[in-house]
């Protein structure tokens, strides 16, 4: 008996290719996006893993220099003597790596040095050549250095670690340290730090989690736009599951009646999904791969240049994002097919309910219902809700409330539609649309959710964009940009600069704490560079004359949110008074804290912090003369020296690659709507041909009712696409003003584009007029025999 319903079963397959295809090709693709997505994520967080127990990257407290120059070799020895266990750390660029030399046999137990990346021969490491260890493509990435290249690839990404001394000879620095980190236990009674080697400050330790709890808000925002592609893809699923269910009452009957179980037929039924599943969630792995591997050079440089986090470009298969896939995608199949195996675990064995009565009965009543209530809640989350997790709670339900209330509203304008129709033909041609509603209401769905997530998140894009050019043009207002590597050549620079620059901006920071939160403070000279193009979210009167004056500091927009200060809050600097707020700027792709003083109350506050960063004010064409210069007096590098359009571009380019991703995963939703589009018409046509051939016989043609249904799909899908532009433009709102603001702590101002909108509008209608053209073209060649024999079957 189970051999002859498992027969059953898959003969309705091969009857109706089509469906199979739509289930098979919807959860493939629905799984493709979420696992490409969490193939990102996987290898971020790998990356971070890496490079917070290869190095101590702040997870170990350390000794600098306070003016940041590099520590001597002499003042190592002298700690070391005095009973300070520090081990020495030195790091440069050679070539396209980054180099960073240890010394292996007094790194801190846990720093992972040099074992925690790959582990090394310790008496090959030290002796000899030395060796270089690395990932094997940052190893083929190296100039010739005679040491011998060890491939690690646990090691983090863009790094190579070597022994010390290697590491001095190579970037060319004897006897130069950047910086010495600690063991956690430290003997009693060791002397002072300032008493052993003065103008040395000591940094304490972070927590390890600290790039990992920066970047959660980026991959939380990939995370949810992979949910919300999966739910589109979910959509296309849960209709192909519900139309085979439909057509196969009249099989479940026969078989029940033939005395199978209900029990046995449900139990294989579900089997018979779950292998589907199985398949298309191993399909769409493969698909996952593909598309993350292809997003992962722009993904690691936005996290480069937004959060100077080092993730690999490359991608690994992990255990933990494809199992992630195959899993969602058997419990979005469990989901999308639960209601449909209640449904016929509930019908009686003699039961005839016609397939479009049950399809109407699933949409109407409670489903309006349901939506009120999920836009509800949005806006009670929207006025009310606190943190990251409530702003994503509101987008989601927003979107599936919004999704839901579709089908209701599309049958209210067919209905009056149809009621102002003034001839049979119009009637008909909106009774039959809105006929059609059931079946189509999912591909709908799906097609709002793209076409609302692209206006939103295009909004944001754009909005974005707009910003943060103009901010680009308020801040970086110096012409030249130039660095030094050490106090000498600092004060080499400022020689050449008196003379041959307008202005000398020197850029003073250092890092403190502001309400137990880490922040950078800096010195800022008074000078008509920053009055004339610094604006403000809010400030107090003559607030730059009031600055001049020591009387007050300005904080960004996220040490303002994230610590609750408003003008004239005090803000405390770890020495000398608090001072009150003067001035909130917006600070945009910076997510830590700022506050910037006066320079003469700087320097008062910081002696021992040197400036070894310029902006130099200089005429255009005087530019290329004061390179020269520099380079001739100051010893200065070319790659020392930026002017302002190389510094704008590098950060536009930053953010242009911000949201590739999500803008990717946008297109991808949007042609999963379409081709749901698709199937379900083409689902849909035989499904069809009782309401169509008395049409026919009544002398339309069949040309004519092709162009017909080409027509109704274009409508809805333009009036799909009238009902989006709020939801995504609500979307966008939520983004800018609730998301933005908990993610990154600054809120953008919110820009409408209609030109944007109107092209996407059209290339909606585009993806549903192709989408409709294959059914339209097969209805309008349809036999004549075909129409004829519905009048000698009972429907």
């Amino acid at each position: 008996m189970t051999g002859a319903v498992l027969s059953a079963l898959v003969g309705h397959w091969r009857r109706s290719p089509l469906q199979l295809i739509t289930l098979l090709a919807g959860l493939a693709l629905a799984t493709a996006l979420w696992s490409g997505v969490q193939a990102i994520n996987a290898e971020a967080r790998a990356s971070y893993d890496a490079a917070a127990s290869a190095l101590d990257e702040g997870t170990l407290p350390r000794i600098t220099r306070a003016d940041g120059g590099p520590i001597a070799q002499d003042s190592y020895v002298a700690l070391r003597r005095a009973g300070w266990l520090v081990s020495p750390v030195i790091e440069g660029r050679l070539g396209e790596v980054r180099l960073v030399g240890i010394e292996p046999l007094t790194a801190p137990q846990g720093s992972g040095l040099p074992g925690g990346v790959g582990g090394a021969d310790l008496g090959a490491f030290l002796s000899g050549p030395g060796q270089i260890l690395a990932r094997p493509e940052v190893l083929a990435r190296l100039p010739d250095t005679g040491a011998r290249l060890v491939a690690a690839a646990d090691a983090a990404p863009d790094l190579a670690v070597t022994d010390i001394g290697v590491a001095q000879r190579l970037l060319g620095r004897p006897g130069q340290i950047d910086r010495l980190i600690l063991s956690g236990d430290q003997p009693l009674g060791r002397p002072p730090l300032e008493a052993v080697v003065p103008g040395l400050i000591l940094t304490a330790a972070q927590e390890g989690a600290d790039l990992a709890r920066l970047t959660d808000s980026f991959h939380l925002n990939l995370t949810a736009f992979g949910l919300l592609s999966f739910a589109v893809g979910l959509f296309i699923v849960h209709g192909a599951i519900g139309l085979a269910f439909e057509q196969r009452r009249a099989m479940v009957r026969t078989l029940r009646a033939l005395g199978v179980p209900l029990r046995r037929l449900i139990a294989l039924m579900a089997l018979e999904l779950a292998v589907l599943a199985l398949v298309a969630g191993l399909i769409g792995v493969a698909l996952g791969y593909l598309m993350a591997a292809a997003l992962m050079p722009d993904v690691a440089a936005t996290l480069r240049g937004l959060y100077g986090a080092e993730v690999s470009g490359q991608l690994a298969l992990r255990p933990s994002w494809w199992l992630s896939g195959l899993a969602i995608a058997m419990g979005g199949t469990a989901v999308a097919a639960g209601g449909a195996l209640w449904s016929l675990a509930r019908t009686p064995l003699l039961g005839a309910v016609h397939p479009r009565d049950a399809g109407m009965a699933r949409w109407r009543g409670g489903q309006a219902a349901a939506a009120l209530g999920l836009l509800a809640i949005a806006g009670v989350l929207a006025l009310w809700g606190q943190g990251l997790l409530a702003g994503f709670a509101m987008l989601a339900a927003l979107l599936i409330g919004g999704a839901l209330a579709l089908p209701p509203v599309l049958a209210l304008l067919t209905g009056l539609a149809q009621g102002r129709a003034t001839s049979a033909f119009a009637q008909w041609f909106w009774a039959d649309t809105r006929l059609q509603l059931p079946g189509l209401s999912l591909a709908l769905m799906a097609l709002m959710l793209a076409m609302a997530a692209n206006l939103g998140v295009s909004t944001m894009v754009s909005s974005f964009r707009l910003t943060f050019t103009g901010f680009l043009d308020q801040r970086l207002a110096a012409d030249l940009y130039v660095g030094a590597t050490d106090a000498a050549q600092a004060e080499a620079i400022l020689a050449v600069a008196a003379t041959h620059a307008d202005a000398i901006l020197p850029a003073l920071a250092t890092e403190g704490q502001v309400a137990g939160r880490p922040v950078q403070i800096q010195g800022a000279r008074d000078h008509a560079t920053y009055r004339d193009n610094w604006q403000f979210l809010r400030a107090a009167p003559d607030v730059w004359d009031a600055l001049a004056r020591g009387e007050g500091v300005l904080v960004n927009e996220q040490l303002f949110r994230r610590a609750g200060l408003d003008l004239g809050a005090p803000v405390p600097l770890g020495v000398g008074p608090a001072l009150p707020v003067l001035g909130i700027y917006g600070d945009y792709g910076n997510p830590v804290g700022q506050v910037i003083v006066t320079e003469h109350r700087f320097r008062a506050l910081f002696p021992e912090v040197q400036a070894l960063r310029f902006g130099l004010r200089v005429a255009p064409d005087r530019i290329d003369a004061l390179r020269d210069r520099l380079r001739d007096r100051a010893g200065l590098p070319d790659a020392a020296m930026t002017d302002q359009a190389a510094v704008k571009a590098a950060a536009l380019s930053v953010f242009e690659r911000t949201f590739t991703v999500t803008t990717a995963l946008n297109v991808l939703t949007l042609a999963v709507a379409g081709f749901a589009i698709l199937m379900s018409l083409l689902t849909l046509a035989a499904m069809r041909l009782p309401q169509l051939a008395p049409v026919w016989a009544l002398g339309v043609t069949r040309r004519r009712l092709a162009a017909l249904d080409l027509l109704r799909t274009v409508v809805l899908a333009a009036l799909t696409g009238a009902l989006a532009l709020p939801l995504g433009l609500a979307l966008a709102w939520a983004l800018l003003a609730v998301v933005n603001v908990e993610a990154f702590g600054w809120r953008l101002p919110m820009h409408l584009f209609p030109l944007d909108y109107l092209r996407l509008g059209g290339l909606a209608l585009l993806a549903a007029a192709l989408a409709a053209a294959w059914p339209a073209w097969r209805l309008s060649r349809i036999p004549v025999a075909q129409l004829l024999g519905v009048f000698r079957h009972e429907r």
